[in-house]
């Protein structure tokens, strides 16, 4: 299960990525769209700029915006970024492997399972970029808004 920080990250990513182009976004505004709370978001806004995802302006006009384009971010990125590895056991995963204690490693059959798992959770998350997640949001609120588009 993701952190609150890694699930309030990927919303503050995924926010400026659906305004990528509008310049420095106040984080007040970001924390409002996303419901995060102003203070927590300014710890992760600090966390996510020192591991190069997004950059920020101070004074007039000011703001943080992303440091890549949302094409250059995946989801699992900014998840291990927040939250270490993907692995849900250590003995599965691939940057901070340690042995879980089970008495047979090599013929463990929930190590076998919990790597499925891992894998198959990174291979979504490493192929997912915020461009992506933001074509598919943009398209959402569009189809939301074209439904309520009525005449009476």
């Amino acid at each position: 299960m993701l952190s609150s920080r890694a699930r309030y990250a990927t919303r503050a990513i995924l926010d400026l990525s659906l305004l990528y182009e509008q310049g420095p976004i106040q984080i007040s505004d970001i924390a409002e769209r996303q419901n995060i709370p102003v203070k927590f978001l300014q710890q992760i806004l600090v966390a996510l700029k020192m591991t190069g995802f997004v950059q920020s302006r101070k004074g007039p006009g000011g703001g943080y915006s992303l440091a890549l384009a949302p094409a250059e971010i995946t989801l699992g990125a900014v998840v291990r970024a927040m939250d270490g590895p993907i692995a849900p056991i250590s003995c599965v995963s691939v940057t901070k492997f340690s042995e879980c204690g089970c008495p047979n490693p090599e013929i463990c059959s929930l190590r076998s399972a919990f790597k499925e798992v891992r894998n198959a959770m990174a291979e979504v998350l490493d192929r997912t970029t915020f461009a992506e997640l933001a074509r598919d949001q943009q398209s959402g609120i569009d189809s939301l808004t074209k439904s309520f588009d009525f005449v009476i």
